[in-house]
């Protein structure tokens, strides 16, 4: 059989061993398609060490300097998020194959992957784009990856009591939070840690970004939605005089004296969606919309 042009980069869990079971049928499914298959490197030290697959990938991804079609991201939301973090900028459309638990982002099930990856190599999928925040500071943060796919948080150390943080947003003041935390979100991340304190549901093509307040000191601070073209600056006060910085879950302690500026990033990340399905099936399955479980 004729080898195929199409090149599939692999990212996977690297916790449980059980969540990369569906990785032999992505396996199996690729090379009856002569894919050109490359394995991000700790995904790939985690197979050989726990479960017994005889395969060898075509290629090793040690860095972010990689090439492919496709990136392909076996786990949960958390491990889509590490494959974004991968891809950055690139412009490589990402399938979810969801072996975790909710899994907004990564929502192809493993029943579902030999029929998804086969559609895929006829061109029967659509792909969403998808906003990204960029966090700058005249300080040196850098040290963790400054984008984030699903959302931003400037949190209260756990043993700390709540900050103050100073909200300018296209250099208008808007408010200082008294709260144990803020979380400027994307649509992707809106159904995420913002939802769960309260914040709003944001359709992805809405061109909009929301803040919101985590455990806030006064019953009337509410949730603020944005254009995504502004540009949001923070300045943190704390007795402690630290704070938490987290971008999508990767988190960085800094003293309270360092500015955040988040503003919108110059590139997208690009979902791969099952033919015919959309994201508000995806919203409407996850969340459990009528359906009545009293039945």
């Amino acid at each position: 059989m004729k080898r195929s042009t199409t090149k599939f980069a692999l990212f996977g869990n690297v916790f449980q061993p059980e969540k990369s079971s569906a990785l032999s049928l992505v396996i199996q499914t690729l090379k009856s398609k002569s894919a050109f298959i490359a394995m991000e490197e700790s995904f790939y030290q985690f197979i050989k060490q726990n479960i017994s697959l005889p395969f060898e990938p075509d290629e090793i991804i040690h860095n972010r300097e990689f090439t492919a079609n496709f990136a392909v991201s076996l786990g949960g939301d958390g491990t889509f998020l590490k494959t974004a973090e991968f891809v950055g900028d690139k412009k490589i459309p990402i399938i979810g194959i969801n072996t975790g638990r909710l899994g907004f982002l990564s929502d192809i099930t493993p029943d579902e992957t030999e029929a998804v990856l086969s559609g895929i190599s006829h061109g029967k999928y659509t792909i969403e784009k998808r906003s990204v925040l960029h966090v700058i500071s005249d300080k040196d943060i850098l040290d963790i990856y400054p984008y984030a796919l699903n959302e931003v948080a400037l949190l209260k150390h756990d043993n700390s009591s709540m900050i103050g943080i100073e909200t300018h947003v296209d250099n208008h003041y808007l408010n200082t939070y008294q709260s144990d935390g803020i979380i400027v979100c994307t649509p992707t991340g809106s159904t995420g840690y913002s939802l769960s304190n309260g914040g709003p549901i944001i359709a992805p093509s809405s061109n909009s970004i929301a803040i919101t307040a985590v455990a806030p000191h006064s019953l009337n601070i509410r949730p603020v939605l944005l254009n995504d073209d502004c540009t949001i600056n923070f300045r943190i006060h704390s007795r402690n005089h630290n704070f938490l910085l987290s971008i999508d879950g990767r988190s960085l302690s800094l003293p309270d004296d360092t500015p955040i500026t988040i503003r919108k990033a110059s590139y997208f990340i690009y979902i791969v969606r099952k033919y015919g399905s959309d994201y508000y099936d995806t919203l409407r399955n996850k969340l459990m919309w009528g359906i009545d479980k009293r039945l």
